[in-house]
């Protein structure tokens, strides 16, 4: 597999609800650097497909799913030691707390040996690291 963009819940959000406040960025990162392409993980899938409904509607929700089947992003098979992993991370970050998707998350990144991300998240990315060393670098909100 290439090098992608790993593409955290809070992007997909953003993307999907005009409202958000990180909507427009989320527009010009999509456009930036959709030529890399862009991969996440089912629980974020499981996530985003949860806000959308609960935030913007069932509709919105849909068209997320739908354009990810369509290509948006590439969502590989996790490895299979992942659920174990991602207890022991969620473990080591529980001060955070840290959730299954960002879990997900940094096991990708373990696995595909990529750090770039796209995340709202500004607090739980800049303190999580893979490969229990290595930072991540938010192409989102690179400066906040």
């Amino acid at each position: 597999m290439n090098r992608m963009i790993l593409a955290d819940s809070g992007f997909w959000i953003a993307l999907g609800n005009r409202r958000d406040r990180h909507h427009a960025t989320a527009l010009v990162a999509a456009k930036r650097w959709s030529g890399e392409g862009f991969v996440t993980t089912w629980p974020v899938l499981t996530e985003v497909t949860h806000l959308l409904t609960a935030r913007v509607g069932v509709n919105q929700a849909l068209e997320f799913i739908d354009s990810i089947a369509q290509g948006a992003a590439n969502v590989p098979t996790p490895p299979d030691d992942a659920l174990a992993r991602a207890s022991y991370l969620m473990r080591r970050y529980r001060d955070l707390p840290m959730d299954l998707a960002d879990a997900s998350l940094v096991i990708l990144a373990e696995q595909l040996e990529e750090d770039r991300i796209l995340s709202t998240d500004l607090r739980d990315f800049a303190g999580y690291r893979w490969k229990n060393t290595k930072p991540f670098t938010n192409l989102l909100l690179p400066n906040s």
